[in-house]
C-alpha cells in the first residue's frame, strides 16, 4: 500500500513576515511542520504499523529549506521525501497550490492508494488545499477526520467530526483524507530515524518537471489575492463581575442577549 502525506512548512507564529504582495515570506524565516500535518503523518505511521508493505512518501511545495522538514518526517518513520520547488511557485493561493501538488502526484507519484493532508494550515486556516487536490485528481475525499480504521488496498473507514458528534464513513481507494488533531500522542523520532533521514535522498522537481506553465502557478495562477495583511488590535473592553445568575441574566439582556425570564 502506498500513502502520500502532503505536508506544509509554516512560519513560527512568533516570526511572521510579509512580502510586498501581502503574502507570507517563507525564505529565511524560522519554520515548523504545520501541526495538523503532523497528525496526518501520525495516521500514516499507524497504518504502517498495522498493515504490511506500507510505503509513505511525504510531499511538499516550498523553498529549498523545506527539505529539512521532509527529513524530519523521514526521521519519524516515513520512507521518502519529495520537494516541489520553483521560484515561480511563490505567492500561490490554495487553488494554485492544490493544482501544483496534484500535478506532482499525477506525473511523479501516480501509483498511490491514499493521500493524507492536515485539515488546516495555521498560516492560512482555509482548509481548501486538501479538497482542491482531490478535485484536481478526480478522487473521493473525507474531511475533518479524527481517526482511520480498517484500511486496506481497497477501502478505508474514517471517523470524522460533524456538528452532531462523530460519524464513520467508508470510501473506496484511491482517496484523500484530511486529518484533524488525533486521539493519540504523536511519534517521537529515534536515533535510527535520524540516521535514515540524514542519508535519505530527497527528490526535487521544478515547475517544468511536473508539466506546468508560469500561468498555472504562483501569483499568476492564483485567482484570489490578499488585499491587506495586518495584526489585529487587542481591545478587551470593560469587565463586569456578577454576583449571581440573576445579575448575569440582567447583564446579558442589557447587551442584547437572550432573556430566559
Amino acid at each position: 500500500m502506498k500513502i502520500i502525506v502532503c505536508i506544509k512548512q509554516v512560519p513560527d507564529t512568533t516570526d511572521i513576515k510579509w512580502t510586498e504582495n501581502n503574502t507570507i515570506q517563507r525564505e529565511g524565516v524560522e519554520s515548523i511542520i504545520n501541526p495538523f500535518d503532523v497528525y496526518a503523518i501520525e495516521e500514516a505511521l499507524k497504518l504502517k504499523r498495522t498493515i504490511p508493505d506500507v510505503e509513505i512518501t511525504v510531499l511538499t511545495m516550498g523553498p529549498l529549506q523545506a527539505e529539512t522538514m521532509l527529513r524530519q518526517a523521514i526521521a519519524l518513520g516515513c520512507d521518502k521525501g519529495v520537494l516541489i520547488s520553483d521560484k515561480k511557485f511563490a505567492g500561490a493561493d490554495t487553488y494554485a497550490t492544490s493544482k501544483t501538488l496534484a500535478a506532482a502526484i499525477k506525473t511523479k507519484l501516480q501509483d498511490f492508494n491514499l493521500i493524507l493532508c492536515g485539515q488546516f494550515a495555521i498560516d492560512g486556516d482555509t482548509a481548501q488545499t486538501g479538497p482542491g487536490i482531490a478535485n484536481q485528481l478526480g478522487i473521493p475525499q473525507i474531511t475533518f477526520v479524527k481517526e482511520l480504521k480498517e484500511c486496506n488496498n481497497g477501502s478505508v473507514c474514517a471517523v470524522r467530526e460533524i456538528e452532531e458528534g462523530l460519524e464513520t464513513l467508508k470510501v473506496e481507494l484511491p482517496a484523500l483524507v484530511c486529518v484533524l488533531k488525533g486521539i493519540d500522542e504523536t511519534t517521537r523520532p529515534k536515533i535510527n530515524g535520524f540516521i535514515k533521514a540524514k542519508n535519505a535522498e530527497i527528490l526535487n522537481y521544478s515547475m517544468e518537471d511536473i508539466g506546468l506553465t508560469p500561468e498555472e502557478t504562483g501569483i499568476k495562477g492564483s485567482p484570489t489575492f490578499v488585499s491587506k495583511a495586518f495584526r489585529p488590535e487587542h481591545n478587551r473592553g470593560e469587565c463586569a463581575i456578577c454576583k449571581d445568575c440573576s445579575e448575569l441574566a440582567i447583564k446579558i439582556k442589557e447587551f442584547g442577549g437572550i432573556s430566559y425570564e
